[in-house]
């Protein structure tokens, strides 16, 4: 600073004008100049005595006149007043000059409270009882300080680079700048105040780093703090409650109702926890995240509340599903149970109602219906059994998680009801089990009882169609005694066969009658078959042996015509009269035969063959006769030439 302006307005004392330098910036003052008005130079009136303030001041006061400053101070730092060509703002610097003072005050106190906190935490131990004040707030904030040195040290060395370069710099502030486009240079003292706010910024930029992390141990023992309270009170409450909630549910129930009512109380029970896992599942993210900030300090009591809250949490959740368990396989066996007590009731009311099936199919029907009525009474009591035993073994594990409560007495009530839903299940089906052998046995008698039936109409059947089979294609009589025989042959085998299917039609009506007996029934077939059996075997009877007859009587008739028609000469003088009369003899009582019908009891008539299948058998047999009957001619014709040449040759032989 070089001088000072009294020559305008109020004049100020010349000795407080001089002080105030020494007061505000002493280092920076080398001469003091104090511009009088051109009055003072006439009057020549002074009270400050400059010599002998020199040395108390440190700096020299001299008393000079406007025109003459530019002895003293150069023109470049002397404004347009004083006929310098400073560029300066007054308002402006007054007003960046209470900046500047209002942060180095702000920031002076704010580094001393900053100092005082952060010494505080260093020397005060973590308690949780730690005195309120130990938490105290500084009086600024640090980030509005900071903010506001930050602004301060850009406009310093903004208006450093526009005075060093000559750029436009206008005054800020409220009393405006010099004119646009006019350089001008900063002031001395702001140079100056341009590293005392860096330093400060600096200063105040490394407590600020200590109080932030001040403040982060700050929250982080509050952070610890809350998780420790919250997690004291989700591990008392699930060690309390949750725990006490839980000895008291133990039973499975008598029935789906009695567990369905369990499960709902259960899930009232399951809803309580969740609250209280949520708790636990938020609890477990903060201290994972406090875990990860690597603070050696609260990792131990982080890790065992962590350790702590999990392992009451995963116990109780075990339990809650152990439980869930226990019940899901009550009400899985009480539900197989009531079904297959509900299958059982179907089957005995089966076995109970009286069956009159109409035929083998039905009772083939029924049949399968009952085996697969028992084969899924066996399937549901095979699943009672393994769902049964599935609870036993939940329930004999039980006691492992009930804290020490005697569960023998409440087990021992669930145990035993188990055991006697199965037994009594067990007796059931086997009663129905032995029902259902009666009734198979029942069944299967009838099942032969209809196939004998059955197979004695399919008898008749046969036997009437080997009836129509011997009227209308047995009528063939041979054309010769070797084709008649095999006919014949032909016959009885084809009687055989008759034979045998009366024979095991009449076994099958003789079983249906031991069946009906030991199903106690009226006999069934006695009355229908076994009359038509015996008609159609009499019917068949007569006509196999029209057909054995007449076969017969062709054999013979065959069988003399060709001793007759045989030309041997050795057999020529056998021949009689009494050979031809017999062909003629059988051969007409053969075409008489052909023309009888034949007659059943009944009075009804049946011939063999068609008309034409008779004509041409009689056709044939009077051929044969009517050779015969040329050959008997010839022999007669024959007769009276061996008479006359008799004599001869007897004397010859005499």
């Amino acid at each position: 600073m070089h001088g000072a302006d009294e020559h305008g307005g109020a004049q100020l004392h010349s000795g407080l004008l001089a002080r105030h330098p020494q007061n505000v910036i002493p280092a920076e003052v080398s001469l003091v100049c104090v511009v009088k008005p051109d009055e003072f130079w006439d009057k020549k009136v002074t009270h400050f005595c400059f010599w002998k303030e020199k040395d108390r001041l440190g700096f020299e006061v001299i008393l000079v006149s406007a025109n003459k400053l530019t002895r003293y101070i150069e023109p470049c730092q002397l404004t347009d007043e004083f006929g310098g060509s400073l560029q300066y703002d007054h308002m402006d610097w007054l007003n960046k000059r209470l900046v500047f003072e209002k942060f180095t005050k702000e920031s002076t106190s704010l580094l001393d409270e900053l100092a005082i906190i952060n010494e505080n935490e260093k020397t005060t131990q973590p308690d949780k009882s730690r005195p309120s004040e130990c938490n105290a707030l500084p009086s600024f904030d640090p980030e509005t300080v900071l903010q506001t040195g930050h602004e301060l040290l850009s406009e310093l060395q903004q208006r450093r680079f526009n005075g060093s370069e000559g750029g436009g710099g206008g005054g800020g502030g409220g009393g405006g700048g010099g004119g646009g486009g006019t350089a001008w240079s900063p002031m001395d003292d702001e140079l100056l105040a341009q590293p005392q706010v860096m330093k400060l910024l600096d200063s105040l930029r490394e407590q600020y780093t200590k109080y932030q992390e001040v403040c982060r141990q700050r929250s982080r023992r509050s952070q610890l703090d809350q998780i420790h309270t919250k997690v004291m009170q989700v591990v008392n409450w699930l060690e309390g409650p949750g725990t006490e909630q839980l000895r008291t549910q133990w039973g499975i129930g008598d029935s789906i109702r009695a567990s369905q009512a369990l499960q709902v109380k259960h899930e009232e029970i399951e809803s309580q926890h969740s609250e209280w896992f949520a708790v636990y599942v938020e609890l477990n993210q903060q201290m994972a995240a406090l875990l990860s900030a690597g603070d050696e300090e609260d990792l131990l009591e982080l890790k065992n509340l962590q350790q702590q809250l999990s392992d009451v949490c995963y116990r109780q959740a075990s339990q809650l599903e152990f439980r869930q368990n226990v019940l899901h396989s009550a009400h899985e066996f009480h539900s197989t149970a009531q079904d297959l007590s509900q299958q059982l009731d179907g089957l005995l009311g089966m076995l109970c109602a009286d069956v009159a099936p109409a035929d083998g199919a039905a009772i083939q029907q029924t049949l399968k219906h009952l085996e697969e009525k028992l084969k899924s009474v066996e399937g549901a009591l095979q699943g009672l059994r393994e769902k049964g035993q599935v609870l036993l073994d939940q329930i004999s594990n039980q006691t492992s998680w009930f804290y020490g409560k005697d569960m023998q007495i409440e087990n021992k009530e669930n145990v035993d009801h188990i055991h006697s839903v199965m037994e009594d299940m067990q007796l059931r089906k086997q009663r129905c089990e032995d029902m259902v052998d009666v009734r198979r046995l029942k069944m299967l008698q009838m099942v032969q009882l209809f196939k004998c039936e059955e197979d004695a109409s399919q008898a008749v059947e046969w036997l009437t169609e080997l009836l129509d089979a011997l009227l209308k294609t047995h009528i063939r009589l041979g054309d010769d005694t070797q084709e008649t025989k095999v006919l014949l042959e032909k016959h009885r085998k084809f009687v055989d066969v008759a034979q045998s299917t009366y024979d095991y039609g009449r076994q099958l009506l003789q079983a249906t009658v031991v069946l009906c007996q030991s199903l106690r029934c009226a006999t069934r077939s006695s009355g229908d078959t076994l009359p038509r059996l015996n008609r159609v075997w009499k019917q068949f009877t007569i006509t196999a042996d029209e057909r054995q007859h007449r076969l017969e009587t062709a054999r013979d008739f065959h069988a003399a015509a060709e001793r007759v028609l045989r030309d041997s000469p050795d057999q020529a003088g056998l021949l009689d009269l009494e050979s031809f009369d017999e062909v003629e003899t059988v051969g007409k009582a053969l075409l008489d035969r052909l023309t009888v019908p034949v007659i059943f009891p009944d009075g009804s008539e049946q011939f063999f063959g068609s008309p034409s299948d008779m004509a041409s058998s009689a056709e044939n047999i009077r051929d044969k006769m009517k050779l015969v009957e040329d050959k008997r001619l010839q022999k007669e014709s024959a007769r009276p030439l061996e008479e006359e040449t008799a004599p001869e040759e007897f004397p010859d032989e005499s």
